[in-house]
Parts: C-alpha cells; structure tokens; sequence
C-alpha cells in the first residue's frame, strides 16, 4: 500500500465515523466527552487531508 493509498483510506474511515457521531449529534446531542472527539476528529480529517493534497502536488 502507498502512503498516498493509506491517507485515502484513513479519509474515508474518519469521514465514517464523522457522519456518526453527526447523526447522533441531530438526534439527541453529544456529551461533553463525544463533543471533543467529534471536534478532534474534525481537525484531524483536515490535516489528512492536507497532507495527501501535499502528496499528491509533489508527485505531479
């Protein structure tokens, strides 16, 4: 697996888990502890995600 392969997959799988915690948020809302792993989560999709734009520039 390529490090370009292995950040897709690790999207994918914090996007999965992002969209359930969301629906449990607009359902019934998140506790204090939940709230800080949706938030981290978020911000660790984001840095992903960035590196695997960085990535993908430098091989270009």
């Amino acid at each position: 697996m390529t490090y370009i392969e292995i950040l897709g997959r690790r999207s994918e799988i914090l996007k999965r888990n992002i969209s359930h915690l969301m629906l449990k948020k607009n359902r019934c809302g998140l506790g204090g502890q939940e709230s800080n792993l949706y938030q981290s989560m978020i911000k660790e999709l984001h840095q992903n995600e960035y590196q695997l734009n960085a990535v993908r520039n430098q091989s270009n």
